[in-house]
């Protein structure tokens, strides 16, 4: 049976968009880091920076990128311009590897200025969302959003794997390109009616103002920022462990964490039942202990391939059923209480602390991968998060059930 909401145009070649870009995405996202290991020979150290500069952009520019697209309006074409942009920077790594002539210094450029145009993306898809989507349909809205996601996780990093082994990791990269260039073709076949431009001159603080006066919004603030700081120490590392010490192939690594990502694919059609029946506060806050805790098997995992496969799948499937869980259920509560006319402003200033903190949360993984060893490293990182998804339940958050919505026509083909 066809969900409701994919029998909607513009619904549909809006989920179109995400779904070819998180495919692209999920591929670079193994592609990338292995050209860095493999084609350059970058150290831990060198992984953190790569890693930090993907989400530096999110500190320095997260603000007045909100409030930039609040007071311009017009998100559809600020999303089809940061897709073209992406499109051509991914390009040129490939081309230069053609050409004997990429380096790390590309790399670190490259993902700076794509983190950069994915901050003004972001921002505006947040606004683009809530004009598409009814409010009684926000939960069916981000389960298929994450549910495509979950797809994703599942073909993305198999194929990365895949493509590294067959065509290396720098020409693996081109099919992120590409998905860029299919995204910006499904927004531009999309003309929803965006709200107005709200009329305070778009204050770049005003969206920090209203997350300090929001308990829910301060609360998985406080919680995703902490998490967060401690993924990135472990995403720092991850690969770079699986290669150098657990001595894993990478069409092997890329093939676990595909088939792992089957739980994220059980995350996202579970999540709107469980949000029901349990609230959406509370389906976040078990969403942010399933995503955490199982990580700590990564660097529990010893003894045959075969085994450290197992624990390596058990923990990123179990891990992935949490963040669709999370993301999805977060989504909808995000979508219901942030007013239309600051929603680029909060989404701005949300990521410029949950995102910026993440370049730092990167370094100190390097730094202390390449001091005290991957291993350790990682436990710090595995039980860090852990400790920080459970703040959540110092909160009001995990009591809060979204409205009954009220069903509102809000796009145009």
């Amino acid at each position: 049976m066809i969900p409701p909401l994919l029998r909607d145009r513009v619904f549909r070649r809006y989920w179109g968009a995400s779904t070819v870009s998180m495919f692209g995405d999920q591929v670079s996202g193994v592609a990338l880091p292995l050209a860095a290991v493999l084609a350059l020979h970058a150290g831990a150290a060198q992984m953190g920076y790569l890693t930090a500069l993907e989400w530096l952009p999110s500190l320095l520019f997260g603000l007045p990128a909100g409030a930039w697209v609040d007071r311009r309006g017009r998100r559809r074409q600020t999303m089809i311009a940061a897709d073209l942009g992406r499109a051509a920077l991914f390009a040129s790594i490939p081309a230069a590897y053609a050409l004997h002539a990429l380096t790390l210094a590309q790399l670190f450029a490259v993902t700076f200025a794509a983190g950069t145009l994915s901050i003004a993306f972001t921002v505006s898809d947040a606004t683009l969302f809530v004009s598409i989507v009814a409010e009684s349909q926000y939960v069916d809205g981000q389960s298929l959003i994450y549910g495509s996601r979950a797809l994703s996780f599942v073909g993305g990093p198999s194929a990365g794997g895949v493509l590294v082994q067959v065509l290396s990791a720098p020409f693996a990269i081109v099919t992120d390109a590409l998905s860029f260039l299919g995204s910006a073709f499904f927004l531009s076949r999309i003309r929803p009616a965006e709200p107005a431009v709200g009329d305070d001159g778009g204050s770049v603080l005003a969206g920090a103002r209203y997350i300090a006066r929001s308990p829910l919004i301060r609360a998985s603030l406080l919680t995703a920022a902490t998490v967060n700081f401690f993924n990135l120490m472990f995403f720092a590392l991850a690969l770079l462990y699986a290669v150098r010490v657990l001595h894993l192939r990478a069409g092997l690594v890329g093939g676990m964490l595909g088939a792992a990502a089957f739980g994220s694919l059980l995350g996202a059609a579970v999540t709107k039942r469980t949000a029901a029946r349990i609230g959406a506060g509370w389906a976040y806050t078990a969403g942010c202990l399933l995503f955490t805790g199982p990580l700590v098997l990564w660097p529990l995992a010893h003894g045959g391939r075969w085994l450290i496969l197992g624990m390596l799948f058990a923990a990123e499937f179990v891990s992935g059923f949490g963040v669709m869980m999370l993301d999805i259920s977060i989504g909808a509560i995000f979508a219901a209480v942030i007013p239309d006319p600051l929603r680029s402003r909060v989404t701005g200033a949300f990521q410029a602390v949950n995102y910026g903190i993440r370049p730092i949360g990167a370094l100190l993984g390097g730094l202390l991968g390449a001091t005290a060893g991957l291993r350790p490293a990682l436990w710090v990182a595995t039980l860090g998060g852990t400790a920080g998804a459970a703040l959540v339940l110092l909160t009001a958050l995990p009591r809060y059930r979204l409205p009954s919505g009220v069903p509102r026509a809000v796009a145009t083909a």
